[in-house]
């Protein structure tokens, strides 16, 4: 029995379980989390969502300019149960996807980096390159991560000048830890803080939707960092929205999944009614 329980154990540490033992007639084993991504056991409709999450990715750059997330996929892909690779090759055919403007990336370290220190609480010391070429350094205390219009934005404190900062991410240039907590009291809302930061005309285009949905609702299916709200009556929210094409914002409104009226231009309109149309003659 014995020779059973650590055959097995030895096993499950082989492909990266951790596995802790205590010794004495009270010990035992203990499942620990792991130093290595074991293997997962996905169903199919969450290997469909991991793989086609992971294709947005690579295609939007979310995850930062480097390749972590098409290396993630190839190797998802190479281990698809055949029924769910046949799902997924449909879903492509399906699926029409317009050029990404090519923008700046964060590289997926820096990424990690800068989520550590939002998680750590600690003042920072941040390397800055403004939209000038011009490079600045100085002591933060991190908040949060925000994600908006294919870009990172960095939420911080300026200490120097008691005011609150967002810094594109993807112009960090270095971030090193002082060992000094951050008190950080009354902070703002990150998401508003950043939405009101982007300067206007960050868009080429912009459209107007009304979405039959009180605000506070309307809100939690499109976030202030894609759009600015304005209630419409009680039960009915006027959205402005901003994007690359008249297809990007198509996409984007036909992601929500719900029932809703583009005021305005007709391109978008247009555009949305043609993939409607696509998306039902693939079905």
């Amino acid at each position: 029995m014995r020779r059973t329980v650590r055959r097995d154990v030895a096993r499950l540490r082989e492909p990266g379980y951790a596995v802790e033992s205590d010794a004495g007639p009270w010990g035992g084993y203990r499942l620990q989390a792991g130093a290595r991504i074991p293997p997962l056991i996905l169903d199919d409709d969450e290997a469909l969502a991991v793989t086609v999450g992971l294709h947005e990715a690579a295609l939007g750059g979310v995850l930062g300019g480097d390749h972590s997330a098409p290396s993630a996929l190839l190797k998802l892909r190479q281990v698809l149960p055949p029924r769910v690779a046949a799902r997924l090759a449909e879903t492509n055919a399906a699926l029409v996807h317009t050029p990404r403007t090519e923008e700046p990336q964060i590289a997926s370290g820096m990424l990690l980096e800068l989520t550590a220190a939002c998680r750590r609480q600690e003042r920072v010391t941040l390397t800055y390159r403004d939209r000038e070429n011009r490079v600045t350094e100085r002591e933060i205390a991190p908040y949060r991560l925000v994600h908006t219009a294919r870009r990172w934005y960095f939420v911080a404190q300026d200490l120097a000048r008691g005011d609150w900062r967002t810094f594109r991410a993807d112009r960090v240039v270095r971030i090193r830890t002082t060992g000094r907590a951050a008190e950080i009291s009354d902070p703002p809302d990150a998401a508003r803080l950043v939405c009101d930061s982007i300067p206007a005309g960050t868009f080429p285009l912009y459209t107007t939707v009304r979405v039959p949905l009180p605000m506070d609702r309307a809100v939690q299916l499109i976030p202030t960092t894609m759009g600015v709200h304005r209630p419409d009556g009680p039960d009915a929210t006027l959205v402005e929205i901003g994007g690359y094409d008249a297809e990007d914002l198509a996409r984007y409104l036909l992601s929500r999944a719900t029932p809703l009226q583009v005021l305005s231009p007709a391109t978008v309109r247009e555009a949305l009614q043609q993939q409607v149309r696509e998306l039902l003659q693939a079905l």
